[in-house]
């Protein structure tokens, strides 16, 4: 019996992240039609209307401006990886239901793929995007409940925050932050959180968010806490807690260390 023709994605952000996906999209049977910069969005999209996923895997602050850009057809065949993820990331633009993943392994140039904890995934285009990354031996899993990847979105964001902005003034590991500098690590942690609090409207578990983190630290101990955006990462935060009316005593402690 003739198997029917898998779903076509397309793929705006063609980086190493971005690239990777693409890969595990391609060997489970799923064709890819890259945008690249030199393409006007819409006009792309317009030559592949059929196109069944949408792929966003743009740097931070690049997300925004993409999303401008996206015709509202396309809303619920978008698929969001980003970090520093949240609701209201797509939300303003009126995006109410699309696929966001949190991405849990790394990928830089010349290198393997490095998985550090499974990669949860949300929404329509869930198990499409799960199966990819398992065909690439890449751990992964769908999350059914939006409040459940909520959580999953915001421990990346402590994760990632955390190790950033208090690897400025440690550099080193997340083995060495935790084991060496766990005081500062909390300190920058319940910052970050009292953020995303700030961010989603709501109180949330702060120790389940901790044990995320750790059990991030656990799954790759050697992963250097500062990469090249932390001072990017940094500013950013600060930038959103100014807006939103949030404190963050540790982080403009070692914000004032840098100057």
């Amino acid at each position: 019996m003739t198997q029917p023709f898998a779903s076509n994605w397309g793929l705006i952000g063609t980086g190493e992240i971005g690239g990777v996906l693409a890969h595990g999209l391609l060997k489970t049977g799923h064709p890819v039609f890259p945008i690249t910069r030199d393409m006007d969005i819409a006009t792309a999209l317009a030559v592949q209307p059929d196109l069944d996923g949408l792929l966003i895997a743009v740097g931070e602050n690049d997300l925004g401006p993409v999303l401008e850009q996206i015709p509202s057809a396309w809303f619920n065949r978008l698929v969001l990886i980003q970090n520093e993820l949240l609701p209201d990331d797509w939300r303003k633009h009126g995006i109410e239901t699309p696929t966001v993943a949190s991405i849990w392994f790394e990928k830089k140039p010349g290198t393997p793929v490095k998985p550090v904890v499974s990669s949860p995934v949300h929404g329509p285009q869930a198990d499409t995007l799960v199966a990819a990354m398992r065909a690439l031996d890449i751990p992964a899993h769908p999350v059914i409940e939006a409040d459940e990847m909520l959580e999953e979105l915001v421990i990346k964001n402590v994760y990632i925050l955390t190790t950033n902005i208090a690897g400025l003034q440690t550099g080193g590991d997340v083995e060495h932050l935790w084991n060496e500098h766990q005081a500062l690590a909390r300190d920058v942690a319940a910052d970050v959180i009292a953020l995303q609090e700030a961010r989603v409207g709501r109180s949330l578990d702060h120790q389940r968010l901790i044990d995320g983190m750790v059990k991030g630290f656990d799954g790759d101990p050697e992963h250097q806490c500062m990469g090249r955006s932390a001072p990017q990462r940094m500013a950013r935060a600060l930038a959103q807690a100014e807006e939103l009316g949030v404190e963050m005593p540790a982080i403009k402690k070692i914000a004032a260390k840098q100057n």
